[in-house]
């Protein structure tokens, strides 16, 4: 037990090191990034820092299996140099009984980064995602989903309108059972408009089944309009904005994501690329475990045998490709091309029967 305490601690050492390391050197590039598009819009090296601070850790996020690898085979490599590999191995402990600790460690350690690092991840990006917008466009985000639908914002010459929908098409450009609420520059609401029906074509939504209420009159009831089909509510809005406006999955903490599908089903958007997320972040913990298992088969070798830099290189590129191939799978099953299941569990799965294979016919073949 106690050796076991040992070898976990050691492994949660290295991944610590090395998470500094990436922290460190993602954090000065994407300072100097920020601070190329802020010098034109007046901003400083403050505000530079603070961004890049927010946008750090998505993508940590999104490497960690890369983090783990490169963890895993330092710890490795280091045991390998002091010989504590062959102690070990002297003292009967095979070297897949000896795998279990940092093997278990990884585990915890993705059930912890899902559970807990995962929401504060979303939130850092939505934070990054939100200042990004109001240096861009002044504005927050055109579009939310919720249980009682869509809701739209947009903007105009006489004032922002705000839109309410029970559901839509899949790329938002036609929604049903809509409401307009017209605003004055002022903020104040000017005139209210419901239809049974809108679609978006450019500069306009072109509206069916409509009525509209002025609601600055005396008795807007009595003032009440039914518009011809084909009458038009002006829009600054396009496709791709509306679209854009989801932001990434990962602005989305792990727990509330199923509700968040939900929504997006109930509104009439396709969640697959939320739900191709979510299997992969259920099946994260496995993959940090693979990466463990690979980086051992590759490097948990006596320093003499020698051939140790092209070990490692190998157990590097193993690592990428495992990391690329997860990557492929999740755009192939976003894209539809593939079972959502199959673009999570696929890549991991085979990444560990591989490498298990790999330390099998190292330790007992």
């Amino acid at each position: 037990m106690t050796l076991s305490l040992y070898f976990a601690r050691r492994f949660l050492g290295s991944l610590l090191l090395v998470l500094s390391i990436f922290f460190g050197i993602m954090l000065l590039i994407g300072t100097i990034d920020e601070l190329r598009g802020l010098t034109a819009r007046g901003g400083g090296l403050v505000m530079a820092l603070k961004l890049a601070a927010l946008d750090v850790p998505d993508g940590l996020y999104r490497i960690l299996p890369l983090i783990v690898v490169l963890a895993s085979i330092a710890m490795f490599i280091g045991l390998a140099r002091s010989s504590e590999l062959v102690v070990v191995r002297a003292a009967g402990r095979s070297g897949l009984r000896f795998l279990l600790a940092p093997v278990t460690a990884a585990l915890v350690f993705g059930v912890l980064a899902v559970g807990v690092l995962n929401p504060l991840v979303a939130a850092t990006t939505k934070l990054y995602d939100t200042a990004q917008t109001e240096l861009a466009t002044g504005g927050t985000q055109i579009l939310s989903v919720t249980g009682n639908g869509l809701w739209l914002r947009q903007g105009g010459e006489t004032g922002q309108t705000v839109i309410q929908a029970g559901r839509t098409n899949q790329d938002g450009t036609e929604l049903f059972g809509v409401t307009f609420l017209l605003l004055d520059p002022s903020g104040l609401p000017s005139a209210r408009i419901e239809a049974a029906s809108a679609r978006l074509e450019p500069g306009r939504w072109v509206l069916t089944g409509a009525k509209r209420w002025d609601l600055t009159a005396s008795n807007p009831e009595q003032m009440a309009q039914t518009l011809p089909d084909g009458n038009g509510v002006p829009s600054d809005l396009t496709r791709e904005r509306i679209m854009d406006s989801f932001g990434t999955p990962s602005a989305i903490a792990f727990w509330a994501l199923p509700a968040y599908i939900g929504g997006l089903e109930r509104a009439g958007f396709s969640a697959r690329t939320h739900e191709v997320w979510f299997q992969m972040e259920l099946a994260h913990p496995l993959l940090l475990m693979s990466m463990v298992l690979v980086a051992a088969g590759f490097t948990m070798r006596h320093a003499r045998f020698g051939k140790t830099g092209t070990m490692v290189l190998l157990a590097v590129l193993s690592g990428f490709a495992i990391f690329f191939l997860r990557n492929f799978a999740q755009v192939l099953g976003v894209n539809g091309q593939i079972p959502v299941m199959l673009a999570a569990w696929a890549p991991p799965l085979a990444a560990a029967m591989l490498a298990l294979g790999l330390l099998l016919h190292l330790e007992d073949g």
